[in-house]
């Protein structure tokens, strides 16, 4: 890659978008495995029970506000 291009904005913005889209789904994965794991005691069937959706929906709801706490104290250290 030539080290000028490194300077242009179109490109920097573009890279900055796949780094978070990266980061976006490596969030969903994490938090996929973990609330699985968590919530899914046995083999599921056709769907879920009440107690499984609602342990489901706590747990990514969990997830994601103490990733949004952990992101803006990174923000603030910056």
């Amino acid at each position: 890659m030539d080290p000028s291009s490194m300077n242009n904005p179109e490109l920097l913005q573009f890279i900055n978008q796949e780094k978070e889209r990266a980061m976006m789904n490596e969030m969903v994965g994490k938090l996929t495995n973990v609330c699985w794991d968590k919530c899914i005691t046995g083999t599921p069937g056709s769907k879920f029970s009440s107690s499984e959706s609602a342990c489901l929906a706590n747990c990514a709801r969990r997830y994601l506000d103490m990733s949004m706490i952990i992101m803006k104290r990174f923000q603030n250290m910056q």
